[in-house]
């Protein structure tokens, strides 16, 4: 049976579940406090896990116009350059997991999924409507916006990001636990850089207590990149918190003369710092008639760059509940089940990714690298999940990540 689902939350998540829904046959409405649908101007990593995902939805063509296809991962020593480490990506990817490995700038991503929702239903993305929370009934979940307007639907889709009203309501207040660690973000043009400064690769710079991972996006236009160090006294919450670009090349002196270059390159007035937080594991995602999806119900830190992807994988495995579900109940807790382990293992080896990434020694670096070697790791249960494909019974599933 179809339903009428409401989402609360414009971003990537929402969006790609809209998308999914609406191609499934389902009547969605989605619901965005901000005026505008906007991505903070940085980048976003698709792992083939992913990619199936929104191929599916159609965006095959809109991905290889915008996006770059990296040819692998490099784990690098913060200073000599010396690779430790590193992961095939490019045909090899494609050929082992089915699906390209894109390096995508938000805005780009966000704007794709945008126009694929309203082509499937135009309007029904409505802007400047806050969900301040819900009330179910037997038959239905009533969800109200700020200014006390009320919205009937069958199903209500919290995909609000870290600080969900919906979850909240769901399982009360929760403060977000501080890792302690911060990432600076920032990006640069290609044309302040000299001449074919990088390969479209993924570079991953790890020194002691911090690293730095840059990547190209935008087609090769601009160069991103994500700074991770460790700030325990750090206090302001938020993505678009500007800091000074000297406090920035203070934490990264001693890396690579390829750093330099990238830091001296960049637009001193943009430099942006935010705080990475994270919340337990919860017990439960769904009720009767509402669900979480992404960083509403599994915030994580980037060290694995799978944050988007987990949200992307939600929408399509949730699309496939409903169907499989005997009812809408049944569909929720199949979603739930089939998600809820695989995006803590997630979250966890992210955490984990702290101490991998910042050794005080080039030989801590190379033993940790010998002992985790994330190709083999990665290949086994984290690229290789197809969420268009993957059983959501028990019964049906031999293996479980």
């Amino acid at each position: 049976m179809k339903k009428k689902i409401l989402i609360a939350g414009g971003g990537i998540g929402g969006l790609a579940a809209a998308a999914g829904l609406l191609q499934a046959g389902h009547d969605v409405e989605v619901f965005e406090q901000a005026p505008e649908l906007t991505e903070v101007g940085a980048g976003i990593q698709v792992s083939a896990n992913a990619t199936k995902v929104l191929y599916h939805l159609g965006l095959k063509e809109a991905l290889d116009e915008v996006a770059v296809r990296p040819l692998r991962t490099e784990f690098r020593l913060h200073d000599t350059g010396e690779i430790v480490s590193e992961i095939p990506l490019g045909d090899a990817h494609e050929t082992k997991f089915g699906a390209p490995y894109y390096h995508v700038y938000r805005p780009d991503i966000l704007d794709m999924l945008r126009a694929r929702v309203e082509e499937l239903k135009p309007g029904c993305i409505r802007l400047n409507a806050a969900v301040t929370g819900y009330e179910e009934f037997a038959d239905r979940v009533v969800m109200t916006l700020q200014g006390g307007e009320s919205i009937e639907g069958d199903l209500l889709i919290g995909a609000d990001g870290i600080k969900s009203v919906i979850r909240e309501q769901m399982h009360g207040a929760q403060e977000p636990h501080f890792t302690g660690q911060v990432a600076w973000r920032g990006m640069i043009p290609v044309d302040k850089l000299p001449k074919d400064f990088m390969p479209p690769v993924f570079i991953n710079w790890m020194g002691p207590r911090r690293h730095m991972v840059v990547y190209w996006v935008a087609g090769g236009k601009f160069l991103n990149f994500v700074g991770c160090t460790e700030k325990p006294d750090w206090t302001e919450v938020g993505w678009t918190i500007k800091a000074p670009w000297e406090d920035l090349k203070a934490d990264y002196e001693g890396f690579h003369p390829q750093v330099q270059t990238m830091l001296d390159a960049m637009d001193r007035d943009a430099c942006y710092c935010w705080a990475l937080n994270i919340r337990p594991r919860l017990p439960f995602w769904s009720t009767e008639r509402v669900t979480l999806l992404g960083d509403s119900c599994h915030p994580t830190i980037p060290y694995m760059a799978q944050g988007a992807v987990m949200a992307i994988e939600d929408g399509a495995v949730l699309v496939r509940a409903l169907e499989e579900g005997n009812d809408l109940a049944e569909g929720l807790k199949l979603y739930e089940q089939a998600r809820i382990d695989r995006t803590a293992r997630i979250v966890n080896e992210s955490t984990e990714h702290a101490q991998l990434y910042h050794h005080d020694t080039h030989q801590a670096f190379r033993d940790a690298f010998a002992d985790k070697q994330p190709a083999a790791d990665r290949a086994k249960w984290l690229y290789n999940y197809d969420p268009l494909t993957v059983p959501l019974r028990m019964s049906d599933a031999k293996v479980t990540a």
